[in-house]
């Protein structure tokens, strides 16, 4: 497979830099493997069965972007500069985090760049165009300074677009997200709100709850021509023993499992030992979904629309078939859905119903 087999033309005016409001309104897509259907987000009361058990990723999105100065005497005399730092991964030292730096080559090891009041990092290594930085605080208090200073890490299609600011923090985060570590959001989950999860429990519909914290990695552009040359990026994950046993036991009584966004499922698909089962799982995953992969215990995926040559439009493809993708995305640029991270939804049935 060719990475050209992925691409489309999509056209810059549907890029979504703000969600619906409400988020349930949003717009959805439903594809089954003869059938496209439009509607809404609401619609899901529609299509989801009494029995069937949604899988949601409960990670939460640090504040992981933040804007600082580094001071320095020069002969000149004091001057500062501008530095961004972007919180990559926490290191076993406390306080420590792997991050990006802009500019890296105005900061040099040692130096402090001081973001607010009570928040401060002081470099510590430069490594392969990231940065090793150790915060002046850690635990509790770091989490309060970096909540008043970060901003939300929000995906370079809507930086180029225009900055973060005070309402991503409520936008770019689940209504259910309570496992801090996440540096860029499970989006197909933030088409939730509370009444949207009541009615679909008085339905019967049942949910699980399980944590991989997406990494800036989801947004890196494939670079090989030949797919199966592409490395994936690993993210830290967790199916509880508890988790494990309800998608299990829906599984054993006939019930659909579907994934609430690409990293629920390719979390569960790495906890599988066999087709039917899933185990208990803590640790990385660089799992790589592409067309020939069977699944092993979703059944389904509700999903936004992703960005062309991308993983996530591969793993879609595994799951529907690439020539069935390309229907529906040649369907949803011509009925104006609005794309990726802060746009609408689809429901991909594999299977008719």
């Amino acid at each position: 497979m060719k990475l050209s087999d992925f691409d489309f033309d999509l056209p810059e005016a549907l890029i979504a830099t703000r969600p619906a409001k409400p988020r349930s309104s949003a717009r959805l897509l439903v594809a089954t493997p003869s059938r496209i259907v439009d509607g809404h987000v609401t619609d899901l009361l529609d299509w989801f069965q009494p029995g069937d058990r949604l899988v949601l990723n409960d990670t939460k999105v640090l504040p992981a972007r933040l804007t600082g100065k580094r001071g320095r005497d020069t002969a000149q005399g004091y001057q500062e500069a501008k530095i961004e730092v972007t919180l990559l991964e926490p290191q076993a030292e406390a306080g420590q985090w792997r991050a990006l730096i802009k500019p890296l080559k105005k900061i040099k090891e040692g130096e402090e760049v001081r973001f607010s009041d009570d928040l401060s990092a002081t470099l510590i290594a430069k490594e392969d165009g990231e940065a090793v930085v150790a915060f002046n605080l850690s635990g509790e208090d770091f989490d309060k300074a970096l909540a008043e200073a970060g901003s939300m890490p929000l995906p370079p299609y809507i930086e180029a677009k225009r900055k973060a600011d005070a309402q991503d923090k409520e936008d770019y985060q689940t209504v259910w997200a309570r496992n801090m570590g996440a540096v860029a959001a499970p989006t197909a989950s933030l088409h939730f709100d509370e009444p949207l999860l009541k009615a679909l429990a008085e339905k019967g519909v049942q949910f699980t709850y399980v944590t991989l914290h997406v990494g800036a990695g989801t947004f890196l552009p494939v670079k090989v021509d030949d797919v199966s040359d592409h490395k994936m990026h690993s993210e830290w994950g967790e199916v509880s023993e508890g988790a494990a046993g309800e998608i299990n036991a829906t599984k054993q009584q006939g019930g659909r499992v579907i994934p609430v966004g690409t990293t629920a499922l390719r979390l569960i698909e790495s906890a599988a030992p066999a087709p039917g089962a899933i185990a208990p799982f803590l640790g990385e995953t660089d799992i790589f979904i592409k067309p020939g992969y069977e699944f092993r215990v979703a059944d389904a995926l509700m999903t936004n629309f992703h960005l062309p040559k991308s993983t996530l439009l591969m793993l879609v493809s595994a799951l529907m078939g690439r020539e069935r993708m390309r229907a529906v995305y040649d369907h949803a640029v011509a009925e104006g859905y609005r794309f990726f991270s802060y746009g609408d939804a689809s429901l991909l049935l594999p299977h008719e119903v």
